[in-house]
């Protein structure tokens, strides 16, 4: 079996903690220019890239400009920055909770997005991160919801990358979270919440199916006053929104929720007055590079149980 080559290092910087954009042009297709494979393959458009082109904002992976007449090569690459989308700054600071030489572990805020994705770039942890410690090489291990707080495990050397997330994806990372929502006296915890839940493209919100489980949480009640309730929430598996989803199944949704158990409509830019009560409290995990024990807590308070006048109003 024939090897591809290695992936050559970016010949262009960060932008803003934002890695630049890297095409491989593809063996098979022929094209007359690199120009044309990139008009035909980028949704900016021949008017965008050329004047790309022209500014020489296209590299070659020695970092030098790419001629609107360079011969298309397949298997060459090119890098670029695309144009970072107008974001409304999110007020609230990205703590570090632990540093080493091999992994940094973060207390991520509501609203904060954490690797860029969509309209959300530089107004990420993860870029945030970069700029703020000085390590252009970070990486996350795992995501959180942007509209999640709480914990995310980042990753120093990108070599390493793939060993931290394989802590995740065999289950060896203990995870807490916590909620709060409405109180039920009827409703019979602690319990565990099984179902089958599909996420699909395009589409807000999950949905639970019939059919084979995927998704396990455990639920139970830590206290409750004044017809609310802090929860603990334990995942056994990592489906999309599945504590958002099994939150509301049992017909106590997590106050602050836009999509459970209705889709209402889209919050407004710069609105950051009602969080989603839910925050990744707790990680643990052995560290698979230092063989270092680890469990790293959230102090991060939920507003709507520490003063919820404060956070409906």
């Amino acid at each position: 079996m024939r090897r591809r080559s290695p992936i050559p290092p970016s010949p262009l910087p960060q932008q803003e903690g934002v890695d630049p954009v890297r095409l491989r042009l593809p063996t098979g297709d022929e094209w007359a220019t690199v120009r044309d494979h990139l008009v035909a393959r980028l949704a900016a458009g021949a008017g965008v890239i050329d004047a790309m082109l022209d500014r020489g904002r296209i590299v070659d992976v020695a970092g030098r400009p790419v001629p609107r007449d360079m011969a298309y090569v397949p298997g060459m690459f090119v890098w670029f920055h695309r144009d970072l989308p107008d974001e409304e700054r999110v007020p609230f600071e990205v703590d570090v909770v632990y540093r080493d030489e091999h992994v940094v572990v973060a207390d991520k805020p509501h609203f904060l997005a954490t690797t860029p994705r969509g309209s959300h770039v530089a107004e990420t942890a993860l870029a945030r991160l970069r700029k703020q410690l000085g390590v252009p090489t970070l990486g996350a291990a795992h995501r959180l919801d942007r509209l999640t707080a709480g914990l995310v495990l980042f990753i120093v050397r990108p070599e390493e990358r793939g060993t931290y997330q394989s802590l995740f994806r065999d289950k060896r990372v203990a995870k807490e979270y916590e909620a709060v929502a409405p109180h039920d006296p009827a409703l019979v915890l602690p319990r565990t919440m099984r179902s089958r839940i599909v996420k699909e493209r395009g589409v807000l919100a999950a949905r639970e199916v019939e059919g084979e489980p995927n998704a396990v949480s455990w639920v139970e009640v830590l206290e409750h006053r004044n017809g609310r309730a802090r929860y603990r929430l334990t995942p056994r598996t990592g489906q999309t929104h599945q504590l958002r989803v099994h939150m509301s199944a049992l017909g106590v949704p997590i106050l602050g929720d836009p999509l459970y158990p209705v889709v209402t409509g889209p919050v407004a830019v710069g609105d950051f007055r009602r969080p989603l009560q839910l925050v990744a409290r707790a990680l643990e995990f052995t560290d698979p590079v230092t063989g270092r024990e680890h469990r790293f807590v959230s102090p991060r308070a939920l507003r709507a149980w520490s003063s919820y006048e404060e956070w409906a109003g």
